[in-house]
């Protein structure tokens, strides 16, 4: 149930994206080396206390959509569904904290990112013929 998972799914098999709502919420997605890279920093580090490890770019799932669409030459058009109760409208870290006591801001960009997890998911579907 995963936006990333479930567009280069649909993608790939053919499908319509399914964005909920009018798709004005918001993500920012930050690639696991990044994250784990800052966990580890953090791990490494004297602070105790909570900092958030992330990406702050922000996107809407209905720009995340039209990304996914045309950077994999899809032809899959992009369905409305209802809006769930319990999805968060904003996700966004701010990692400026991070910055200052770990030395840390992700490094790798959501095109490569995303062409990382495509070639996976791809090579997957081809192995077994689905997911």
């Amino acid at each position: 149930g995963r936006v990333i998972p479930a567009f280069l799914t649909q993608v790939i098999e053919g499908q319509d994206l399914t964005v909920f709502g009018e798709g004005d919420q918001t993500r920012s997605f930050s690639f696991v080396t990044d994250t784990v890279e800052g966990i580890v920093r953090l791990l490494n580090s004297d602070y105790n206390g909570p900092v958030n490890i992330g990406n702050p770019n922000e996107y809407t799932i209905l720009q995340f959509a039209q990304i996914i669409i045309e950077r994999y030459g899809s032809s899959s058009s992009i369905i409305n569904k209802p809006f769930p109760q319990d999805d968060p409208k904003i996700r966004q870290p701010d990692i400026t904290l991070a910055g200052k006591l770990l030395d840390w801001e992700p490094k790798v960009s959501l095109e490569t990112g995303l062409d990382q997890v495509h070639t996976y998911f791809l090579d997957l579907y081809k192995k077994n013929g689905r997911f």
